[in-house]
């Protein structure tokens, strides 16, 4: 319970929860533009939510595991950053390019995962 004394992690917690409220209204923003009914909206964001904080340790545990992976998160997030800044300057990248980008860089990233793990296992057999 001492952890709950530490004004930092009340800190921490308040800045989530922010980002959880800002990404909340990006989905309510989006939900008005695509139903008519208040109720499926409601439901939309109560629900991705939910995924969010169900997901987010996982997802955070999976991407701090090993490094390379960390590092791919991050370049996903710049390149998604420079599609929406070209956008803002009226040039639009295709989606479909990036998202080829994403799935051939998640395919040699899981590839390089598998490697790393037979390397291991490898090496903790008692008879290499």
């Amino acid at each position: 319970m001492e952890l709950l004394s530490d004004p930092n992690v009340w800190i921490a917690f308040a800045m989530l929860t922010a980002l959880d409220i800002v990404f909340s209204l990006d989905s309510v923003i989006t939900a008005v533009g695509m139903v008519d009914q208040i109720s499926v909206m409601v439901a939309a964001v109560v629900t991705s939510v939910g995924v969010m904080l169900v997901a987010a340790r996982p997802i955070g545990n999976f991407v701090d595991a090993p490094p390379s992976v960390e590092v791919l998160a991050l370049a996903f997030l710049v390149m998604v950053g420079m599609a929406l800044t070209a956008e803002a300057f009226d040039r639009e990248v295709p989606k479909g390019y990036i998202c080829a980008a994403m799935a051939f860089s998640l395919a040699v990233e899981g590839l390089n995962i598998r490697a790393r793990a037979r390397r291991q296992a490898l090496v903790a057999r008692p008879g290499a």
